[in-house]
């Protein structure tokens, strides 16, 4: 009742309700405040003519200035934002910190994949957005694709599966995680010692255990000496093996 009424009168729901305690009138209201009432008329009117938004969506469009559309994806990216960064403040990455400090610690020679060539090298630090390689430098971690131990990429890589396409033309990084096709570690976490099958954007399948999860990477293989270290940034597509 109190709805139906704000909506007829266009006015909002507590002055509806006050109307229907007793109180004052809507249109009495709206006579007293010319410029509120005025807002909530255009809201109303935008409603009417877009179903599917809600009032707080209305005044949204309204104070943004946007086309209804671009408005609705704008603030879907803005709740995915915030679904992502919680998403990886709900994960710890000791275990992922833990298996890079021990490949830099050996300084075993490494095999660093990026989306057309790799490098061969080994690492000596972990930045919060970079590899430090002893021989190249800093590498941005948005390059990685994968990183593993040179024995291991040898005896794997001439039977991994590749996609002809995407090992053609690698797939782009979005810089905004929200624009990735996966960005959020959590469904990673049941499945901790269970075959997964991540699809790379240099085209490259991987298929094997998942050892370790972190808000921003993953660990998979066998065991430790076979075991790839894989941002989530470069998988385009992951399933459950």
């Amino acid at each position: 009742m109190i709805e139906e009424l704000a909506k007829r009168e266009r006015v909002p729901a507590r002055i509806a309700k006050g109307e229907l305690d007793g109180k004052m009138k809507a249109r009495v209201w709206k006579k007293l405040h010319r410029e509120e009432a005025e807002r909530f008329h255009q809201a109303y009117e935008l409603m009417g003519k877009n179903p599917h938004l809600g009032l707080q969506e209305a005044f949204g469009v309204l104070q943004s200035g946007l086309p209804v559309d671009d408005f609705l994806k704008r603030r879907a990216r803005t709740k995915k934002k915030e679904e992502v960064k919680v998403a990886r403040g709900s994960v710890k990455g000791d275990e992922i910190d833990a298996f890079l400090g021990r490949l830099k610690e050996k300084a075993d020679e490494l095999i660093v994949v990026l989306a057309e060539r790799t490098l061969l090298d080994t690492l000596t630090d972990v930045k919060p957005v970079a590899l430090v390689l002893k021989g190249h430098g800093d590498l941005e971690k948005l390059q990685v694709v994968a990183v593993t131990r040179r024995a291991n990429w040898d005896a794997i890589s001439p039977s991994l599966e590749r996609d002809p396409k995407l090992s053609q033309k690698p797939a782009s990084v979005a810089r905004e995680p929200v624009r990735r096709p996966v960005s959020d570690p959590r469904p990673f976490l049941p499945l901790v010692g269970k075959p997964v099958k991540i699809s790379l954007r240099n085209g490259v399948a991987l298929k094997l255990p998942l050892r370790a999860v972190g808000p921003f990477d993953v660990v998979v293989g066998n065991d430790e000496e076979s075991s790839f270290f894989v941002p989530l940034h470069a998988m385009v597509a992951w399933e459950a093996a």
